[in-house]
């Protein structure tokens, strides 16, 4: 028998014997190993999936002025309005279903988070992995635009530049992608500074393997898990900065109700006892900024060789 059968006839597994697990099940298996992870993953694909859907899940469309009533503001949770439908959260002082418009401004809140901390990733990671591998001149100056950057508050920084902007979704979005690029360049030119000088980026070059290509397949690939955590933070810090904009009044305009403007909106009627409209604004921003959280604290302890168990 020939070294080629006996390696095949090795090779096959034998009966009985558990197969080998895919490194998805692996990463899959070892983040359910955290209880609070997987509540968190759970409960982020729910609200996800509510905002996703809104429209066909939500009793009222808030945005609709003809099926507003004046007469139904302000009522309290599990109050029967005049047509026999039950508003179970409340309305808010435009006689709003309050759970519609929670549905409804989770889409807004998700979508400018996500999208906002999805274009800083592409512009971070860019200049972070152009300084770390070129370095000399170009990454001298990209680490000052970061420690500019990163030297002022990003609220200071958000704020700013709504003044001059103005108020509107992607002008929140700009601002957002402002304040956090810096981070992204940082943790990727600290990560690749280490990977550069490696064996394999070596032998890339003396492939005489282009940059882009270099830098796309070989560095980029090796720098991706702690900018998964990064951006999981990201994500929740941006969500949070959002709702605190909308709250002040420089964010989103009142036409497109997020939930920090929702909570605004109930802010001045909190004397008056009217707590509903800024408690489930409020409960509904913090339910899916912990899930955030505790899904970027287990993909930190999982991505982490320092912390891994």
């Amino acid at each position: 028998m020939t070294d080629m059968s006996v390696g095949r006839q090795s090779a096959k597994t034998k009966p009985g014997a558990p197969r080998p697990r895919s490194q998805l099940a692996d990463f899959a298996a070892q983040f359910a190993e955290s209880r609070a992870a997987v509540i968190g993953l759970v409960v982020l694909a729910v609200m996800v999936l509510a905002a996703i859907f809104a429209p066909l899940i939500a009793p009222q469309d808030p945005y609709d002025l003809a099926s507003l009533s004046i007469l139904d503001a302000r009522l309290p949770p599990g109050t029967e309005s005049m047509n026999g439908y039950v508003f179970w959260l409340g309305t808010d002082g435009l006689g709003r279903d309050l759970f519609s418009a929670i549905l409804y401004g989770l889409r807004i809140s998700l979508a400018v988070g996500v999208m906002s901390a999805v274009f800083a990733l592409i512009i971070g990671t860019s200049l972070g992995l152009t300084g770390a591998y070129f370095g000399r001149r170009l990454d001298a100056v990209i680490m000052r635009l970061v420690d500019l950057q990163m030297s002022f508050p990003p609220i200071l920084v958000a704020l700013i530049l709504l003044a001059v902007l103005g108020r509107g979704v992607e002008k929140t979005m700009i601002a957002l992608i402002v304040v956090q690029w810096a981070y992204y360049a940082r943790t990727v030119r600290a990560t690749a500074l280490a990977e550069r000088s490696k064996e394999y980026m070596d032998a890339a070059r003396c492939l005489r393997l282009g940059h882009i290509q270099i830098l796309t397949r070989h560095l980029l690939p090796n720098c991706l898990p702690p900018l998964m955590v990064v951006l999981t933070v990201q994500m929740a810090h941006a969500v949070t900065l959002e709702a605190t904009l909308s709250f002040l009044g420089v964010g989103l305009p009142e036409t497109q109700p997020s939930l920090g403007l929702l909570i605004a909106n109930g802010f001045r009627y909190l004397i008056n006892g009217t707590y509903w409209i800024s408690i489930f604004p409020g409960i509904a921003l913090l339910v899916v900024i912990l899930s955030i959280n505790l899904v970027g604290d287990q993909l930190r302890d999982m991505l982490n060789p320092r912390l891994n168990r």
